[in-house]
C-alpha cells in the first residue's frame, strides 16, 4: 500500500503469497473509510493531509481479528453535517499475519490517536458525526497499577523504611554517645559529600543560586536545622514514641503562629480538630514512663520550627525567586547544607571538643570500637539524608490530603517500631492519649484540606 495526495492508502498490487504464516489474502470492502474522513476544519480551515489520513488509518486500526486469526470487520467512518462525502469502496489485501496484527494494534492504535490530537482533529471534529468510533481509536485500558502509581508506592515504602531506620539508629548513636548536637550536626554534614558528588559527576543537575537566593533561603535553612537538632534532643533524653507524639503538635502551633503574625484566623472546625492533640499530648505527657522536660521542651521546639518553616514557605517564600534547577531533591540539598554551617557555631559552643572527647572515651570504655562508633554516625547521618530526599520526592507528587495521611500512618509505624525494638513500655493511658493526638493531627490536616 502506498498514501495517495488526498491521504488515503491505495492498494499497488502486490503479489499475493501464501505460506503456513501468512495464508490467503483476504478482501474487505471498507465503505468510505478514508473518502469519509472530513477534509475541513467546522471554521472552513483546511485540514492537513496528514490529519485526514489519520482517520482513515484509525478506521483500518480499528479492525479485529476473530479467533481464527484470518477474519477482518470493516470499520467504518461516516461524516455528516454538510462535510462533502464520496462514496467508494476500497479493496483491501492483507497479508499481515494474525498474530503480527494483534502485537501491532496497541501501538498503532496509540500513534494515530496521538498525531490526530497534534494537528487538532480530535478537538475539531468533537460532536460531529465524522467523529471517528470508539472502536476505531480506542486506547487500551489502563492498568490497575500504573507507572506512577508503582513508582508513588516504591517511594512511600522507602520513605517509611528509611525513616523507621534512622529513628532506631539515632536512638544507637544517642546512646552511645550522648552529644545530641555533636550528632546532629553531622547527620547535616553528610548532605554535602553524597549531593556533592551527584553534581560534579553530573548525576543530578547543578543548583544555580545567587547571594540574593541563598539570602531568601536561609531562613527556611534555618528552621530545618533547628527542627532537626531538638528532635535529636528529644531522641536522646526520652522515648522515639514520645518525641513523635510532641512532633504531633505541629498544627496547633501552625495555627498559633498563623494567627499571631499573619491574622490568618481559621474556620472553627480546624480549631475543633486540635481539640484531641492538646488532650491526647497532655494525656500522653502525664503517663509518660520516661518523661523528662529535656526531651518535652526539646520535642516542642522542634515542633514549633517546622510549623515556622511551613508557614514562611507558604507566606513569605511562594512567588519569589529562589534560583534555577531547585528540584525538590535540589532544595532539600542546599537547605541541608546551609543549615549544617547555620548550627555548626552553635554545636562547637554548647559541645565543644572537649565534651565530645569525653563521651568518645566513656563509649570506648563501655565496649564501642572506634570503628563501630563511626559505623553508628555514618549511617545515621546517610539514612536521615536519604529518607528526607526521599519524602522530598513522594510528598511533591500527592495532594495535601494524601500527605496528611501518609505522614500520620508513618508516626505510627515509627512508634510502634520504636516500641518493639526497645521495648519501651507505655500504659493504657499513655497509649490513649498518643493515638488521640495523632488522629487529631489527621484531623487537622483534612480539615484544613475542605475548608481553605
Amino acid at each position: 500500500m502506498s498514501l495517495s495526495s488526498n491521504g488515503a492508502f491505495v492498494n499497488v498490487g502486490r503479489p499475493q503469497m501464501r505460506g503456513p504464516l501468512i495464508g490467503p489474502p483476504v478482501s474487505l470492502q471498507v465503505a468510505p473509510a478514508f473518502a469519509a474522513a472530513p477534509q475541513s476544519r467546522p471554521d472552513g480551515a483546511p485540514l492537513h493531509a496528514s490529519a485526514t489520513a489519520a482517520f482513515g488509518a484509525a478506521a483500518l486500526l480499528g479492525l479485529g481479528v476473530s479467533a481464527g486469526g484470518r477474519r477482518r470487520k470493516a470499520a467504518v467512518l461516516r461524516a455528516s453535517r454538510g462535510l462533502a462525502m464520496q462514496q467508494s469502496s476500497i479493496k483491501i489485501v492483507s497479508l499481515v499475519p494474525s498474530f503480527m496484527k494483534l502485537a501491532m494494534l496497541p501501538h498503532l492504535r496509540a500513534r494515530v490517536r496521538a498525531h490526530a490530537t497534534a494537528e487538532g482533529t480530535l478537538d475539531d471534529l468533537a460532536g460531529t458525526d465524522a467523529t471517528p468510533s470508539a472502536s476505531a481509536l480506542a486506547v487500551e485500558p489502563t492498568p490497575f497499577l500504573s507507572k506512577k502509581t508503582l513508582r508513588l508506592f516504591i517511594l512511600f515504602f522507602l520513605w517509611y523504611m528509611l525513616n523507621t531506620a534512622y529513628n532506631i539508629g539515632n536512638k544507637l548513636v544517642l546512646t552511645a554517645l550522648p552529644i545530641p548536637w555533636t550528632s546532629a550536626t553531622i547527620e547535616l554534614f553528610f548532605g554535602l559529600p553524597y549531593v556533592g558528588m551527584l553534581w560534579l559527576t553530573g548525576l543530578r543537575i547543578r543548583p544555580k543560586l545567587s547571594m540574593d537566593n541563598i539570602k531568601t533561603l536561609a531562613p527556611s535553612a534555618f528552621f530545618l536545622a533547628a527542627t532537626h537538632v531538638g528532635g535529636v534532643i528529644s531522641f536522646g533524653a526520652g522515648a522515639i514514641s514520645f518525641t513523635h507524639v510532641l512532633k504531633a503538635t505541629e498544627p496547633v502551633w501552625t495555627v498559633l503562629l498563623s494567627a499571631i503574625f499573619f491574622k490568618e484566623f481559621l474556620p472553627v472546625p480546624i480549631y475543633l480538630s486540635l481539640v484531641p492533640i492538646i488532650g491526647g499530648v497532655a494525656l500522653a505527657s502525664m503517663k509518660e514512663l520516661s518523661f523528662t522536660w529535656v526531651s518535652f521542651i526539646a520535642g516542642t521546639l522542634s515542633a514549633v520550627t517546622s510549623a515556622s518553616k511551613a508557614i514562611l514557605s507558604k507566606k513569605v517564600l511562594d512567588g519569589k525567586p529562589l534560583g534555577e534547577n531547585l528540584t525538590p531533591a535540589n532544595m532539600f540539598a542546599v537547605l541541608t547544607i546551609l543549615g549544617c554551617f547555620m548550627i555548626l557555631p552553635a554545636s562547637l559552643c554548647i559541645e565543644g571538643p572537649a565534651t565530645v572527647s569525653v563521651a568518645w572515651n566513656n563509649a570506648r570504655a563501655a565496649g564501642y570500637s572506634a570503628a563501630h562508633l563511626w559505623s553508628l554516625l555514618g549511617v545515621s547521618g546517610f539514612l536521615y539524608y536519604i529518607y528526607n530526599e526521599v519524602a522530598f520526592l513522594a510528598l511533591s507528587e500527592v495532594a495535601p490530603v494524601t500527605h496528611a495521611v501518609t505522614n500520620t500512618v508513618k508516626r505510627v509505624v515509627i512508634i510502634l517500631a520504636s516500641v518493639v525494638v526497645f521495648k519501651t513500655k507505655i500504659t493504657l493511658l499513655g497509649s490513649v492519649g498518643s493515638g488521640l493526638a495523632i488522629v487529631g493531627a489527621l484531623l487537622y490536616s483534612l480539615a484544613k484540606g475542605k475548608y481553605k
